[in-house]
């Protein structure tokens, strides 16, 4: 497939690059997607793995217009219709219940790996995708009408656009020079498998204690998946606990909520920071997913930005071709991320204040206030659930119901 010419070239196929991809052929693009890696199989007896995403609703449209929904829910996931807040300081908890604002959920809770392969046999099997992989961007060669990319196998590729959802380190980023703020955090993200006295009912429940936040997510068979964010040094503190020692942390830090901890897995932890680009296109490139931005999992949108994105950019570039438009030229693409760094930017730094204003216990009365002020709106409530499932009225056409057919047809 040397010297081969595609309309679109996607660099990395995590979830959110597999998703574009299938977006993007089923609108009748070529589409080339390069990858390093090819993704280890899925395999539901195994045990459950410690990264999850919550799924919004809005996300969940979008990947079955990606084709891959039926496939993910046919295998183990949660969907949740309860989201309860609680201050670690103040007993009264906000609670959002799906049924009250009319939603049969208000998100899923899956296995990455889940999504990852579901997706990855889609774009794999379906032969609509000439897949580059096991292979690497070796380089871009930027021209006024296609860009030039190299891979390190020799092989060679022209494209009308360049897609970089290659992840936060994105080399496409760096390829292009757009730059990027950065925030660390000096946090750890702790995850784990926890078993309660009581199964998780489908309850998304978080605690905002000193350190920060602690989330138990449900799984299918009624566990939970945790969420523990805390300072690097607490973080390795719990890690190198015995399990006995680490569930009586546990225990005390989610006062009682469903019973005690009865067993806990393997645990782990990852690095937080936040990353904004400064741009999110330059020279018939675009970025998507975490090589564009980065939010601190507080927000609970990472993933669902990702697929944001990849729908977004899918909107933005069939109705350039209805119209008898450049795909990969400035005016499109700067429309598109405008469109998506303001979104992006709306959370992240949503986030970000949040962040700072749960880990401070000065700010605990006016935390406090916050919260009863949410509990008395249901409009800001409503608001907050908008965000939330991915729904709003500047989300992307595709997560509020439209197909892709539709968009195709240029009735939407």
């Amino acid at each position: 497939m040397s010297g081969s010419h595609h309309d679109i070239a996607i660099i990395g196929a995590g979830m959110v690059g597999t998703a574009l991809a299938s977006l993007l052929s089923r609108s009748g693009f070529s589409v080339a997607l390069i990858e390093a890696h090819e993704p280890r199989p899925f395999d539901c007896d195994e045990e459950i793995g410690l990264r999850v995403s919550a799924v919004s609703p809005g996300s969940a449209a979008i990947l079955e217009q990606a084709g891959a929904w039926k496939l993910i829910a046919a295998q183990r996931t949660r969907p949740y219709r309860r989201m309860q807040v609680e201050d670690g300081v103040e007993s009264d908890p906000l609670v959002f219940d799906a049924p009250a604002f009319n939603l049969e959920r208000l998100g899923t809770i899956i296995e990455n790996a889940l999504m990852q392969w579901s997706l990855w046999q889609l774009v794999s099997t379906a032969g609509v995708v000439d897949l580059y992989c096991p292979d690497r961007l070796q380089g871009i060669e930027f021209a006024q009408s296609r860009n030039r990319v190299r891979l390190e196998s020799g092989a060679i590729i022209t494209a009308g656009l360049v897609v970089g959802a290659d992840g936060a380190a994105s080399p496409v980023r760096r390829a292009v020079g757009i730059r990027q703020d950065y925030w660390a955090y000096n946090q750890q993200g702790l995850v784990a498998i926890v078993g309660k006295q009581k199964p998780n009912p489908g309850v998304a429940w978080q605690r905002f204690l000193p350190g920060g936040p602690l989330a138990f997510l449900p799984l299918h068979d009624g566990r939970s998946s945790i969420v523990w964010t805390l300072p690097t040094l607490e973080a390795d503190r719990m890690l190198a606990l015995d399990p006995s020692e680490f569930m009586d942390e546990l225990d005390a830090a989610s006062s009682g909520w469903l019973g005690g901890v009865e067993n806990c897995g393997s645990r782990a932890a990852f690095p937080l920071s936040m990353r904004l680009s400064e741009s999110y296109a330059a020279d018939r490139v675009v970025l998507i997913g975490d090589a564009a931005h980065v939010v601190h999992p507080l927000a609970g949108q990472g993933v669902n930005l990702g697929y944001a994105d990849a729908a977004a950019l899918t909107e933005t570039l069939v109705r350039t071709r209805l119209e008898g438009g450049d795909i990969g030229s400035a005016q499109v693409l700067g429309d598109y991320a405008r469109w998506r760094r303001s979104e992006s930017e709306l959370i992240s730094l949503g986030g970000h204040a949040l962040r700072s204003l749960f880990n401070a216990q000065a700010l605990s009365p006016l935390r406090r206030a916050g919260l009863a002020l949410v509990k008395r709106s249901w409009i800001m409530q409503d608001m907050f659930l908008q965000r939330a499932t991915g729904t709003a009225k500047n989300a992307p056409k595709l997560a509020r119901g439209t197909s892709l057919k539709t968009l195709m047809q240029g009735k939407a």
